[in-house]
């Protein structure tokens, strides 16, 4: 069995893809999970999708487009919306709102 993991704020690797900043709390051989936050006006990069993994968006607040570049499709998504993105699929947040968006996102199986 398992020991109960708390991963503190202060203690999270923190990085930038684009103009979104993340945090990355949890990555092991099962799962990955981090948040994003992007402030108004500002896009994060093109993620070009993950080998094995679905991932999952949800946004936590505020608002975001999901844009899916191969398909030329964008999803808006409001505080409590999710979205669930194949292995493979290449997707970017962007938000052209007047607030910070925060997004959370996980990863299974981590790539």
């Amino acid at each position: 069995m398992s020991d109960i993991k708390v991963v503190r704020r202060r203690d999270v690797k923190k990085f930038m893809e684009g103009e979104e900043y993340c945090r990355l709390y949890l990555k092991n051989e099962k799962i990955v999970f981090g948040t994003s936050h992007l402030a108004p006006g500002k896009r994060g990069a093109v993620d070009p999708g993950h080998k094995r993994g679905d991932e999952i968006f949800y946004v936590a607040s505020g608002r975001v487009l999901c844009h899916f570049p191969k398909k030329g499709v964008y999803e808006e998504l409001e505080k409590g919306d999710a979205v669930i993105i194949p292995a493979g699929e290449p997707h970017e947040l962007i938000n052209p709102y007047g607030k910070e968006a925060v997004v959370c996102w996980s990863l299974a199986p981590p790539d």
